[in-house]
């Protein structure tokens, strides 16, 4: 989907250069999870990129067999990410056989600047076992994410990182950031628990990560909007920044196909937890989900100790799901933040059993949700985290498929809103955001529940669909719901928290663009096809598989586990496809991943169709042949605020469908993302090394240099390219033009990468500029596009350079064709 930046919220200022100066790098360390507010920002210089274990021939062997998983082995084990300069390492996710339970990986090892700061168990990392930071939801096993294993703390270097591990790990992602300079970056602590970011991410779903602005002013309004028309909810004079915005559709019912997995206690059993709770409520109520096929459940219910109340479940109702509120007095729970749920057992024909609880706070007049524990053995950090304890258990379900009694035609209508309905915000004279509401909130497939960090859906009675994304504006603000349907929307409420807000010329509107439309093949799903500059930070992805269940089995690339021979079609075979991401015009992706359920840090599609929330990640929809569902269909999302996305000259951010774009599908997709502004850096100068005047008007030397023709291609793609590749063992240097108001450079080499770890020293008119270290290998797609930053502190003033690049002793021969500049 293309998207123009055009121009940011301070459109004079952002029209007046390429140059356009921004803030040389986002939030770093914690401030990442501290700062949210800062997610509108430019990011100047800062790149981002991603070591994986990709299939290097363009096969799909993309881990199932360890092929491309080490980029070396050294004597800890695999070595599978590594890198010179600044940066920090901001998302790692794995998976394996069986079902991804990474306990045969062994340890793993980071090294920052030279010190360990991690060495332990994987298993045990992702598990909470090592305790703070590396704790839930910053941490999660198989089990808390469906079949992946995903480690979420940032850990910023200021000179080099490596990540090894101890056997061969199969699949595996890990995303860092790399900065201009080490300016403001420290290297990561791991004695610091951060548990005021633990804290804040355990409330995903429920509380805005930003936290309270005490300026903010609601604005709310109750309307209709008839098919075909446009319903202004909110105009906002600025300057100022959105805040918080919800809806709510009274027509809407919840897709009624619920699989969860859950506990039971039997006689002289019960269970209690930790509950947060608004502490201005004026009451707290307490929702339970429970399997109704087990007759007359009952027990007792206490907060802080004292009774509340009781659970009754009734005759036995198999195949659904039983839902029972009980409402806590104000005299139980008025002026705290957290109180202990208790349920104890009283009686019943097998035992009591829980699956989920909900817990509202009523403020001001209105029930508000303030925590969520789902309960089983695939929520271990949730339970956890809430202090979750049972005693006399005497079941533990793992998948149980219930249904909701809502009607077709009732889900029909539902899915038919949520598709047609479009949420419509314009910023300063420009819209940004034209997406459907379901989708734009998280779930394209219906009303199922979503918690993440930056959107919920709240599918319970009198439930809201809310947006934590800031969104900053210079003059004004309009937020409509656009009814592209045949159907009228009644009785909808809408609320918009707007506050002040100071903002410069480096701070973007927020965009969610949509696309959808059948998957083309031989052609990526395209997320977003950006101009200009801006950061991408995620998508909410819909993909109604169309492949027929009875149609003959063309691919093998089943987990192992599933049977070796199988005649028919799978399914699911559209989720081989891996995600690609190109930034500022590389012909190398930024980013290659593994597989689209590994892309939303899960595994082995999401462990069979696991339905799973994380705060960046989750599938909260699996459905298939019914509900509006013709074959499979899944709903997932991927935030990626630790591991966004800057560009400063354009993104394409595409998936597979399948494992070479050849599987049939209905995909849809919002892409949310910070932009409006024009290219931020410039071209300035090309050295092609095939071009005997370029060499001699650079002041080209290389020492002992081979010249050979090569033709090869690219990762992510089957073109054939030629062109001539200098090998150098000696010292190269070369001229680089600049504009003297440069704020730094990008140096941009295209290579041959046959001979992985090709190294040297950069230095910049004598002066040393780092190491700049390409680890990557590949001898079958042998074109490579990587880059240097050359810092604004030896460019900045300077109409030309001197670059040097000194190679490292036992690396092998530097290679290049060409050499080109991009100046900030």
């Amino acid at each position: 989907m293309v998207a123009d930046s055009g121009h940011g919220p301070t459109q004079a200022a952002a029209q007046g250069s390429a140059q356009q100066r921004a803030a040389d790098k986002g939030s770093v360390g914690w401030d990442t999870y501290r700062e949210p507010d800062g997610l509108a920002q430019l990011r100047g210089s800062e790149q981002t990129g991603q070591f994986s274990s990709f299939a290097r021939d363009g096969s799909n062997d993309d881990g199932f067999e360890g092929t491309f998983s080490c980029l070396r082995e050294s004597d800890r084990g695999c070595v599978i990410a590594e890198r010179a300069g600044a940066g920090e390492i901001s998302s790692i996710w794995f998976t394996r056989e069986p079902w991804g339970d990474v306990t045969g990986t062994g340890n793993i090892v980071i090294e920052l600047d030279g010190r360990t700061v991690l060495d332990a168990p994987l298993i045990d990392v992702v598990s909470g076992r090592v305790g703070a930071p590396f704790e839930w939801p910053l941490v999660g096993n198989a089990d808390d994410s469906a079949g992946g294993a995903v480690i979420k703390v940032p850990m910023p270097y200021r000179e080099s990182m490596r990540v090894t591990v101890q056997n061969n790990p199969n699949f595996y992602h890990v995303d860092y950031r790399s900065f201009g300079d080490a300016e403001g970056v420290d290297t990561f602590d791991p004695s610091d628990p951060a548990e005021d970011v633990l804290a804040r991410l355990r409330m995903f779903g429920v509380a805005d990560p930003k936290g309270t602005d005490p300026e903010a002013q609601p604005t709310r309004r109750d309307f209709g909007v008839v098919p075909g028309t446009a319903a202004p909810v909110a105009q906002i004079e600025g300057p100022g920044q959105i805040n918080e915005l919800r809806l709510r559709i009274p027509q809407i019912v919840p897709s009624p196909r619920v699989v969860d997995d859950g506990r039971a206690f039997g006689a002289g059993g019960g269970s209690r937890f930790d509950a947060a709770v608004a502490p201005d409520n004026e009451g707290v109520r307490i929702v339970r989900r429970s399997d109704p096929q087990v007759a007359d459940q009952v027990a007792t219910l206490s907060v802080d100790g004292a009774p509340a109340g009781e659970w009754r479940s009734g005759p036995a109702a198999p195949g659904g799901w039983a839902v029972q509120a009980i409402d806590v007095p104000a005299e139980l729970t008025a002026g705290k933040s957290s109180v202990e749920v208790a349920s104890r057992f009283v009686s019943s024909s097998l035992d009591v059993n829980e699956f989920r609880y909900d817990v509202q706070s009523l403020v001001d007049g209105e029930w508000v949700r303030t925590d969520v524990l789902d309960v089983g053995p695939a929520h271990p950090g949730e339970e956890a985290a809430h202090g979750y304890r049972i005693d006399n258990a005497v079941f533990a379900r793992e998948k149980l498929l219930g249904r909701y009694g809502f009607s077709p035609e009732e889900v029909t209508a539902s899915e038919h809103v949520l598709e047609s309905a479009r949420l419509r915000i314009t910023f300063d004279g420009k819209t940004t955001v034209d997406a459907p509401i379901g989708e734009f909130f998280g779930s394209g497939l219906g009303e199922y529940d979503v918690r993440s960090m930056m959107t919920s859906i709240d599918p319970g009675d009198g439930g809201w669909y809310t947006s934590w994304w800031p969104m900053p504006f210079s003059q004004s603000a309009t937020v409509e719901i656009v009814n592209g349907g045949g159907v009228p929307i009644e009785g909808m409420t809408a609320e918009v928290s707007t506050a002040p807000k100071d903002v410069d010329e480096n701070t973007g509107y927020f965009n969610a663009t949509h696309h959808r439309g059948r998957t083309v093949e031989g052609q990526d799903w395209n997320f977003l096809d950006a101009k200009g500059s801006g950061t991408f930070y995620g998508v909410t992805h819909t993909m109604r598989g169309l492949i027929p269940p009875n149609a003959a089995a063309t691919h093998r690339n089943q987990p192992l586990s599933m049977p070796e021979t199988n005649a028919v079609a799978n399914q699911r075979n559209y989720l081989e496809g891996d995600e690609r991401f190109y930034v500022n015009g590389s012909a190398s992706p930024a980013w290659h991943g593994t597989g689209s359920e590994d892309y939303y840090e899960s595994g082995w599609y999401f462990r069979d169709g696991t339905t799973f929330s994380m705060p960046l990640a989750g599938n909260p929809a699996h459905e298939l042949n019914g509900d509006g569902c013709q074959y499979d269909c899944t709903g997932a999302y991927r935030l990626q605020v630790p591991d966004a996305m800057p560009f400063n000259d354009g993104l394409i951010a595409d998936i597979e469908h399948g494992p070479n774009n050849d599987e049939p599908g209905d995909y849809s997709s919002t892409a949310y993302w910070y932009g409006g502004h024009p290219v931020s850096q410039e071209k300035v100068d090309d050295l092609d090394l095939s071009d005997r005047g370029s060499r001699d008007s650079h002041g080209y030397e290389a020492g002992g240099e081979t010249v050979e023709p090569l033709q090869s291609r690219f990762e992510g793609t089957d073109v054939e390219r030629s062109g001539q590749v200098a090998a150098s063992t000696g010292p190269v240097s070369f001229d680089v033009e600049l504009g003297e108001d440069n704020a730094g450079a990008h140096l941009r080499r295209l290579s041959d990468q046959a001979q992985a770890y090709q190294q040297v020293e950069v230095r910049v008119d004598g002066e040393s500029a780092g190491t700049w270290l390409q680890p990557l290998g590949n001898g079958t797609h042998r074109w490579l596009d990587d880059g240097f930053e050359l810092p604004a502190a030896l460019t900045e003033g300077k109409g030309k350079v001197r670059v040097e690049l000194i190679p490292v002793q036992g690396a092998p021969p530097w290679t290049a064709s060409r050499y080109e500049v991009f100046q900030y």
